[in-house]
């Protein structure tokens, strides 16, 4: 059997070793110490516009200490992209909240920001104002934030910008992650850059910030006995793990480089085959090619294909199976045009990471050419 190419597998520098090894020699093992500081402040300078990050446990952390910092609770209702990963979507759950989940547009596969005011307005008639939005920038293609906060300015309704899959892309020259008054990251294994499992919280407030930490540490008040005057989560980020992520910092910019270059050489292989469609990058746009993704005229062609590329040990995934299509979630509210059912269908997200050789790259594209 051929090597196993990997959809997106880990890529280290070779410079994480010198921060764990100090980690373990000053014996900062737990969830605080320099290296997580350190961390903090490598995000902060990279993502610049004021921005001040408090690293947590997962990007899921992330999302559901923003909906708490944002009061959301029992009863609320949150209005959550509908094309995304289940993590967008379940800590409403956690917090006894209602998501509302909105169709996607056409030209990034985000919110769409015509059905995001339908669903607003129609849920104030309904007697029920949403109390947050989360808004996915999918597969690291920003999306409309401008039309997004517009509306969401509107009706006064705060947005968690949802960057998991997008650290390194830009909207209209500022990072994604910076487009929101809170948003969150994630460094999971799969991501551009990885802590093996981790993710961030991201303000433009420093109490904020100081908030997060505070909730993410158990919410231990200030006295010298074990005293809790609010309900706390273990949360914050290991010493280890942020020295994981101070040496992926390094080589972040190389890594967005690389992964366009994926998306830009499967471009050139398969542009011509009338069968395939890539998504264009919009000219206010710059995004990461997190994974690069594919449209076939059909399900059965996207099967035909992943199929033939798994028989070749290669992996692949379809893209998102929108959240209104889970059994979990198949009584809640929804807005739809049928846009993300049509990208789930018809959607093949092909190997991106940015450690892939040459040969890898063309192993894929000979396989699908094979194919037609």
């Amino acid at each position: 059997m051929n090597p196993k190419i990997w959809l997106s597998s880990p890529h280290m520098s070779g410079k994480e070793q010198s921060f764990i090894s100090e980690a373990f020699a000053s014996n900062w093992i737990a969830p605080l110490g320099p290296n997580v500081s350190g961390f903090e402040s490598d995000l902060e300078s990279y993502l610049k516009s004021n921005s001040y990050v408090a690293a947590l446990s997962s990007g899921t952390a992330a999302i559901h200490l923003a909906l708490v910092l944002l009061g959301v609770s029992s009863g609320d209702e949150v209005i959550c992209q509908s094309f995304t990963f289940a993590a967008s979507a379940n800590p409403i759950i956690y917090q006894g909240a209602q998501p509302i989940f909105i169709d996607s547009e056409k030209d990034t596969w985000n919110m769409c920001p015509e059905l995001l005011e339908i669903a607003i307005k129609d849920r104030i008639k309904k007697g029920k104002k949403p109390k947050a939005i989360i808004a996915v920038h999918l597969y690291g293609m920003p999306y409309k934030a401008d039309q997004i906060n517009s509306i969401a300015n509107t009706y006064n309704i705060p947005v968690i910008e949802d960057s998991a899959e997008a650290l390194g892309s830009v909207y209209k020259n500022k990072k994604c992650g910076t487009l929101a008054n809170i948003s969150i990251l994630s460094f999971n294994g799969n991501k551009i850059i990885t802590t093996s499992g981790g993710g961030a919280l991201v303000t433009k407030d420093n109490n904020i910030k100081d908030k997060a930490v505070f909730l993410a540490t158990q919410a231990r008040d200030k006295d010298p006995s074990y005293l809790h005057s609010n309900i706390g989560y273990n949360y914050r980020m290991s010493n280890v793990l942020a020295g994981i992520g101070r040496g992926q910092m390094t080589v972040l910019d190389q890594y967005v480089i690389k992964r366009r270059q994926n998306f830009e050489f499967y471009y050139n292989q398969l542009n011509k085959i009338d069968a395939i469609e890539f998504l264009d990058e919009p000219g206010d746009c710059f995004s990461n090619r997190w994974l690069s993704c594919i449209l076939t005229p059909d399900f059965k062609t996207r099967e035909n294909i992943r199929l033939k590329l798994e028989k070749e040990n290669i992996e692949t995934r379809p893209l998102w199976k929108p959240m209104h299509q889970q059994p979990v979630f198949k009584d809640t509210p929804k807005y739809l045009n049928g846009i993300s059912d049509g990208l789930f269908e018809r959607g093949l997200c092909l190997p991106s990471g940015s450690n892939l050789t040459d040969n890898e790259l063309n192993r894929v594209i000979s396989t699908i050419k094979a194919y037609f």
